[in-house]
Formats: structure tokens, C-alpha cells, sequence
């Protein structure tokens, strides 16, 4: 079975939705997600959408918040860019139907600047663009609706990417046409060409234990581009979340960051505050820092958990700016406006990926990557919150204006000669635990030895029994017919792979990636690490 197209959009985020209604004002458009079109990492994204919107603020007081939070390893052109781009993109969102949060007695004025901006950690202003603490959702909300209302724009659901279809493979050049894509019942596997294909699969938070990610976080797109041969870069640089709530019930259910922007404190049980301790911006310094001084004062006390407290502001208060988290701990018998909450640090964002240009192009021609999946250099050595759905945005924008004129120049061309795929002598498979107990292992070891703080002997042990659970892996890929958690499986493997790698051949600290064995930052290391199949981790100056 095949189809054709001129964009094939894998992933149905922000970078996803942004690019398919803006591209399909060029060509027709097909849409591959693994389950329903509203499942992705924006869905759950409660902060917002940072943007220069204020005369407090400035394009040069955003970079700068950016750069520092990046820990020195900013690409000073994707920041610039990406920034600048701000105050288009919202008003963008604006005119696709999206509701953010006005300031009390306005009307929500079209260019933004009645728009009720919130602060979080790492930034020095208000600059934040929200729909209360629901931002993901308000504006995925809007963005289906209007690639519903576009006729050549088609979704598959329940559709997972296998592998991308390189030319290479068939005796062409370095070139990708498509995917090959699975079923969800694993019937059957669809053959898709594409005149550009683009991944917009956002992050893999499932490949550590504990994560904010919800279940399609896999990795898919740096495993697919990897195994293609692209470039990777940054993967050791993994952002933790400080606050994920811990509660037996809840699965995976951030705390937005916007509750210490407007005023919680972290707390030990015993009510003791302790970010003073750990630096100066206490709960508003950047993210890895907050996570590690939680890390750090839980092990230190033997604590499950740390306490974030908002309860000296007013009750009516948190109840508005926070209706979603409000209403979603009360189900759990928690009131936040009477009681601290208990939390967690999770695996929350990749800030590597596979490296690109400032227009989404990978070093695969015909292959393009923007939002999570892809690595520009905004975000550094450590993301600066709120700057990933403006990346995606910025990034959307910039490759549908890019791709426009290659789909152009491919109508005229022959369609590629590729085959359909071969099942070859795969059978179904009567040993489906192997899959699930290699999954929680490698989950379980990545969160222990390539969480928050690492060092040389836990980087060998993870590297040690990827290398077993990947031998596994490829005999069972090859043995038995495909399934989704096979495929999940094997990329969140590939992921671990890249992560463990690239952390072991960064000899200091920076940013997201803190070692035991080197706690402090090196300028000889203040660059790059990128990494290519066949090609050993190395670094490269920014």
C-alpha cells in the first residue's frame, strides 16, 4: 500500500500543526501521528509561550535570559532569531483562533500587548504568554480546528513511523523520500513518498523512568534521522523538570514552573525553604539548577519528595491562575490553596537533537526536523522555560517559507523507485514480555546511572547493558512481525545509546549535564558534541 504527497509531517505537535497550515497554502499535506491527533508533548505544556510583548521588556533582555540559562553553549543566531520572531508568532496564534489570558478590564488586543504575560524561572521580566495553565491544550485546541477546515491537509492516526525511506538504500544518493510507516493493528506498513519529508516528533521523555512526557515521548525522530545517517548533537543535555507532582495516582502530571514565577517556595517536609541555599534567584533560578538542588536535599534528608508551597497567596488567586492544576490536585484530595504539593524532578525536555539550520534542514537532503526533535542551538547546554513552543513556532515558520520552493522543483521530477515493504519470514511474536521487561530495565538504569547526576562508572554501566538489551532488541525486531512497542522500544534504546555517549565524552559540567567526576565547567568543552553513526562523539565549536 502507498500514497504520496508533498509534505509528509510526522508528529502532530505545535512544530507539526504550525508547519502543516502554513505549507498547505503550497501543496498537499499528509499528517502521521502514533494515536489520536491531540496526543503530543504541547498538549500537556501548561507555561506558555515566551515573548517580547511588554515596554519592560526587549529583544536584547530576552537573549540575554537565553543565553545565560544556555550555560554558554548558545548558538547566538538561533537565539537572535528565534526571539525576534516572537511577536509575529503570537500574533499568528492569535489570528488561528487561540485564547490566551488577558489582563483583568481589557479586551485582548490583537497585537498582544493586552495580553496577561506571566514570569518564570531563568527570564528577568514578565514575558510569558499563557492560557492560564493550560497553554498546550488552548492551543492545539485551536490549531486542529484549523487544519480540520484545510482540504488538503490529511491525518493518519494510529500511525507509526518504522524507518525514513532513503534513496541510498536503493542505489541513489544521500536523499530521503518518505517513511515507511506502521498500522496500529500492524496489518499492514504503508510506503509514503514525499517531495519533503518533515519530523516533528517531539522530545523522549519515556526514555527515563520518571518523566512529564506523556506516552508518544519515544524518541522516534533522533532514532529514525540517526539510523539514516543524519547529524546528532547536545543529546546529554537532557532538562529535568524540578516539580512533577508525586502522588501514587497521578501519571506524569507537571507543576508548571509559573507557580514559583508567582511566588512558591520549595520546602523540605518539615517546611523548611532551601532554594536561598543553592542560589541567589532561589526559585527562579534556571531549571537544572532548581532540579539538582532538589535532587541534592532529597538524598541529602532521604525525602521521596520536596514540598512547593503557594499557599500564603490568595486562595481566589490561585484558583484563577491556576484553574487546571487547581482542579487536577483536588481530584487527587489535594487542595493547593490550602496545602503545599508534593513533587518531583522529571525528564522533561531534550534540548540536543538532530542538528539543522535556521530553516529546519538536516544534513539529509529532503530531511527537515523543527521543535523538540531538532537542534538549532537556542536552547544551549539548558533550555530557558517557555522558549520550546516559541522555537517550534519560529521554526515552522521558517521551514514551510524554506521547503516551499524544493516541493516545487521535485513536481517536475520522476517519482522515486522504491519498493514496497518486505515482511520477509517475520512471524507473530508469542514472547511480547521480552519487550516489556527490556523496556522498564532500560528505563529503569537510564533514570539511576544518566538522570540529574552522573558519573564515569554509571556511564559505563548504562552503556554495558544498552549494548546487551540492543543485541536483543534487533534479534526480536527481525524475528517477529512489528508492533508499536517494538518500535517504541527500539528508539527509546537508540536514544539511550546517543544520550550515554554523548555524556561520557564531555569531561566537565555544564548546564543540564552534571558529572561527579568533573562538577565544574571547562572552557576547552564549551562547544557542540555531535555524533553520526559510525562517527565517535566529538566536539565542535559553536
Amino acid at each position: 500500500m502507498s500514497f504520496s504527497c508533498d509534505y509528509l509531517v510526522l508528529g502532530s505537535g505545535v512544530a507539526g500543526l504550525a508547519f502543516a497550515l502554513e505549507a498547505a497554502d503550497h501543496g498537499d499535506v499528509l499528517i502521521i501521528t502514533k494515536r489520536r491527533l491531540e496526543e503530543s508533548n504541547t498538549q500537556y505544556a501548561q507555561g506558555g509561550v515566551a515573548s517580547v510583548l511588554s515596554e519592560d521588556d526587549s529583544f536584547e533582555a530576552h537573549i540575554r535570559d537565553t543565553v545565560v540559562a544556555g550555560a554558554g553553549l548558545c548558538h547566538e543566531m538561533a537565539v537572535d532569531v528565534c526571539v525576534r520572531e516572537g511577536p509575529g508568532r503570537i500574533k499568528w496564534l492569535l489570528e488561528q483562533g487561540v485564547r490566551f489570558s488577558e489582563k483583568h478590564g481589557t479586551n485582548g488586543a490583537e497585537d498582544g500587548t493586552e495580553l496577561d504575560l506571566g514570569r518564570e524561572g531563568g527570564h528577568s521580566v514578565r514575558r510569558v504568554v499563557h492560557a492560564s495553565d493550560m497553554t498546550g491544550r488552548e492551543m492545539v485546541r485551536a490549531l486542529i480546528e484549523a487544519v480540520r477546515s484545510k482540504p488538503n491537509i490529511h491525518v493518519l492516526e494510529n500511525h507509526t513511523a518504522i524507518d525514513l525511506i532513503m534513496l541510498s538504500k536503493f542505489g541513489g544518493p544521500e536523499t530521503c523520500v518518505g517513511a515507511y510507516v506502521l498500522d496500529a493493528s500492524g496489518e499492514y506498513v504503508l510506503r509514503i513518498l514525499a517531495r519533503s519529508t518533515v519530523l516533528c516528533t517531539g522530545g523522549a521523555g519515556k526514555v527515563y523512568l520518571y518523566t512529564s512526557n506523556p506516552d508518544v515521548a519515544t524518541g522516534d525522530g533522533v532514532a529514525m534521522a540517526y539510523r539514516a545517517g543524519a547529524e546528532i548533537a547536545n543529546m546529554e543535555f537532557y532538562q529535568f523538570h524540578p516539580t512533577c507532582l508525586f502522588h501514587p495516582k497521578a501519571k506524569s502530571f507537571l507543576i508548571s514552573e509559573a507557580l514559583r514565577g508567582e511566588g512558591a517556595i520549595l520546602r523540605l517536609p518539615d517546611g523548611t525553604a532551601f532554594m536561598a541555599r543553592h542560589h541567589e534567584r532561589a526559585e527562579l533560578a534556571p531549571r537544572d539548577i532548581v532540579s539538582r538542588s532538589i535532587d541534592f536535599e532529597m538524598k541529602r534528608t532521604g525525602s521521596e519528595f520536596v514540598l512547593l508551597d503557594i499557599t500564603h497567596r490568595p486562595a481566589d488567586f490561585v484558583r484563577e491562575r491556576f484553574p487546571g492544576i487547581h482542579g487536577a490536585c483536588l481530584k487527587w484530595g489535594l487542595d493547593i490553596t490550602q496545602q503545599p504539593i508534593p513533587v518531583v524532578p522529571a525528564a522533561h525536555f531534550m534540548c540536543g537533537g538532530i542538528t539543522t539550520d535556521l530553516y529546519g534542514r538536516t544534513t539529509i537532503p529532503g530531511l527537515w526536523a523543527i521543535g523538540e526533535v531538532g537542534c538549532t542551538g537556542l536552547h544551549g547546554a539548558n533550555r530557558l522555560a517557555s522558549n520550546s513552543l516559541l522555537e517550534g513556532l519560529a521554526m515552522a515558520h521558517r521551514a514551510a517559507i524554506k521547503t516551499r520552493d524544493q516541493v516545487v522543483e521535485l513536481r517536475t521530477a520522476p517519482p522515486p523507485e522504491v519498493p514496497e515493504w518486505e515482511v520477509g519470514d517475520a512471524v507473530p511474536s508469542e514472547e511480547k514480555v521480552i519487550v516489556t521487561q527490556n523496556w522498564d530495565e532500560l528505563r529503569r538504569f537510564m533514570w539511576n546511572y544518566v538522570g540529574i547526576v552522573r558519573s564515569g562508572s554509571r556511564l559505563r554501566r548504562a552503556a554495558r547493558r544498552i549494548a546487551v538489551l540492543q543485541e536483543e532488541i534487533q534479534e526480536y525486531y527481525w524475528r517477529f512481525l512489528l508492533t508499536r512497542d517494538l518500535l517504541e522500544l527500539r528508539n527509546i534504546a537508540t536514544v539511550a545509546e546517543l544520550i550515554v555517549a554523548s555524556a561520557a565524552s564531555r569531561s566537565e559540567s555544564r548546564g543540564l549535564h552534571f558529572t561527579l567526576d568533573h562538577p565544574m565547567s571547562d572552557p576547552r568543552f564549551a562547544r557542540d558534541t555531535v555524533i553520526k553513526r559510525g562517527v565517535p562523539p566529538h566536539l565542535r565549536g559553536t
